[in-house]
Parts: structure tokens; C-alpha cells; sequence
């Protein structure tokens, strides 16, 4: 783990390499994320100052879009496809019965840091609902079952 200097240097390294894009918020947040595994705070209003923007500016985009966490995931990540065509296939119930196997709720973390558990809105997989992914490998006509691959 960085200390609070090395994490800082390291922000400042991302923002040099991203500032003379038109529009680098969203690429530097990308890389930001891509080198921590989520969006320190103090990252925040580092960007902003470099960039000349609020805080708030700043804040507000991380808090948009899902992608970007403000703390880090567990061990495993787990989405569970929420598009109406898993719906229709039976995701809401799946879903229900992961969440109670979990113990979590969308956007949380078990206790013991080993599952984040995330709502996607289409995996692409239509055909296949209901739909996952699994660290970023994806699992169609999956059922409570999921559980298991990241109880590991």
C-alpha cells in the first residue's frame, strides 16, 4: 500500500499524462481507478485543482457513473446483469437469493472483503439471462450458484 506522498505523486503522474487530452476527466478517473482499484479521496480535489474545476465538478462525476468506486472492492467482484431481458429469465430472483447468500446489498462488500456486489445494466448476453460477471468473465444462465465461484 502507498503512503499518502507516494499516492499523491502518483495522481500527479496520471494527471500529467492525461491533461493536454480534450476532456481528461473522465480518462484520468479511468487511470486513477486503473492504478488504486478505486478513486482515493484526496485524488479528488487533486484533480480538481489541475484541471480547474470544483470539487464538486469532480465528485459529481465519480458519483455518476457505477464504474468508479470511492473505496476499494473486495476480493472478487460480482455483477449481476439487471437488463429486462435477465428479468425476464428470472435475474430478479437470482438476484434476491445471491444478495441473501452474500449478505449484502447492491454497491457493498461482505465483511470479510471477499465479494463486492455490483447491478450491470446488459451484459450482452440476452440470450443467455440471466447474466453475470465474474471478475470480468462473463457467465450466462447463471442461478444463486454464482456464489460459489467467489466464495473462493
Amino acid at each position: 500500500m502507498l503512503d499518502s506522498n507516494d499516492q499523491s505523486d502518483r495522481i500527479a503522474e496520471i494527471i500529467e499524462a492525461h491533461q493536454g487530452l480534450e476532456g481528461p476527466l473522465l480518462p484520468i478517473l479511468h487511470a486513477v481507478q486503473h492504478a488504486f482499484g478505486y478513486i482515493p479521496q484526496p485524488a479528488i480535489p487533486q484533480i480538481a485543482a489541475a484541471l480547474t474545476l470544483t470539487k464538486a465538478e469532480v465528485h459529481g462525476v465519480v458519483s455518476f457513473y457505477h464504474d468508479f468506486r470511492e473505496a476499494p472492492a473486495g476480493r472478487h467482484v460480482l455483477k449481476l446483469c439487471r437488463a429486462e431481458a435477465c428479468q425476464a429469465m428470472g435475474a430478479d430472483a437470482v438476484a434476491g437469493r445471491v444478495k441473501a447468500a452474500l449478505g449484502i446489498d447492491w454497491h457493498e462488500t461482505t465483511p470479510d472483503g471477499r465479494v463486492t456486489l455490483e447491478p450491470v445494466f446488459c451484459l450482452g448476453l440476452c440470450a443467455c439471462g440471466p447474466a453475470a460477471m465474474v471478475d470480468g468473465r462473463l457467465v450466462g444462465r447463471c442461478d444463486e450458484g454464482i456464489v460459489a465461484e467467489v466464495a473462493k
